[in-house]
């Protein structure tokens, strides 16, 4: 059996500059963090006494017995891809999915790095960021960007920059004491509506070059923001009054990206005190991230009390193998022909 940990990510600055159609002519960067929130995947080889052979348990239960008849397309690519089978799969999770904070492709992060671990192999972070993205975006020809996959595999607080090189993913130098009050003057809240990311990011077709002006101004937020965060001469709630600013212009970005709900929280929240603040992943609903100077936070929490407000510290692990213990598993000719893979 093995059980993997990927945590959960929170995107700063630089969202929609990671979609390829965009950083392959213009370039991108990301600044994000991963949270103390995790899914996790258990998988192991399911033993041979049923009349299906594979098991999934995710937000429903499917027992199959072929790749096709698998529903859940991440995890039927992800099975073909790397030649699995006789699996049984489950699916926890500290944070509802669809709710924007690249919860999608942790599970995909960390389902890949368990069915490596499940094979005795090792995947480093970059293969496991790579392949996920390869998954989502190409294999299940899901629309959004790579940041998701990214800071998934590979955790901490990061500059991600994109090109048409590809990737690379540099930590964020800050002083643990200014880390530390950053991470107190961030509130959480769940809004209680969820939505699929790719339905958002295909709505909205960030990508469209009437949107890349917007584009570019937010990607050059990312270094303002970098430099209040490195800079100790520089005053850190700036940092708040530029997540204001980014996400009045990812507003722009497209009609979808908010709603007349969110906008009022939003709203409601600045009223209370909030420097600056942003829905989190593509839009439409999820999570609510305001700075707030610690005077300010009572007055948010109660202008806010009807969401659900979530406490979280930044981590630094990325994806990780939590248990470790692999099986002696032997392909059979009969299960060999009830599949197409083999071990």
């Amino acid at each position: 059996m093995i059980i993997t940990k990927t945590p959960f990510r929170m995107s700063f600055f630089g969202g929609g500059t990671d979609i390829e159609s965009f950083f392959r002519e213009n370039n991108g960067a990301v600044l994000s963090t991963t949270f103390d929130k995790y899914c996790y995947v258990t998988v192991r080889h399911l033993p041979r006494f049923f009349d299906y052979s594979t098991h999934l348990t995710y937000s429903k239960m499917e027992y199959v017995n072929e790749y096709d008849e698998i529903e859940h397309p991440a995890i039927r690519n992800a099975m073909k891809m790397l030649d699995m089978h006789e699996i049984r799969l489950t699916y926890d999770s500290d944070l509802p999915a669809r709710s924007g904070l690249g919860t999608s492709s942790s599970f995909a992060v960390g389902m890949l790095n368990a069915f490596y671990a499940l094979k005795g192999r090792y995947a480093n972070k970059k293969k496991l960021a790579d392949e996920a993205i390869y998954l989502e975006r190409v294999l299940c020809n899901e629309a959004g960007g790579w940041q998701d996959q990214i800071a998934a595999a590979f955790g901490g607080f990061n500059r991600i920059n994109f090109s048409a090189d590809g990737y690379e993913v540099l930590p964020v130098i800050i002083s643990p004491a200014r880390k530390k009050q950053l991470n107190d003057n961030l509130l959480l809240f769940f809004t209680g509506f969820t939505r699929f990311s790719t339905a958002v990011q295909q709505a909205n077709n960030l990508g469209a070059r009437d949107k890349a002006a917007q584009l570019r101004e937010m990607y050059s937020l990312v270094n303002d923001a970098e430099e209040v965060l490195t800079d100790e001469t520089k005053d850190l709630d700036d940092f708040g009054r530029l997540l204001d600013h980014t996400w009045q212009l990812k507003r722009q970005t497209g009609d979808a990206v908010s709603t007349n709900s969110i906008d009022l929280l939003y709203q409601r929240g600045m009223d209370a005190g909030a420097l600056g603040g942003k829905l989190l992943g593509a839009g439409g609903g999820g999570f609510l991230l305001f700075y707030v100077q610690p005077g300010k936070q009572n007055a948010v929490k109660e202008a806010l009390r009807d969401l659900m407000y979530i406490p979280f510290r930044f981590e630094n692990g990325g994806t990780r193998v939590v248990h470790y213990a692999p099986e002696t598993y032997e392909p059979t000719g009969e299960k060999e022909h009830h599949s197409t893979q083999k071990a």
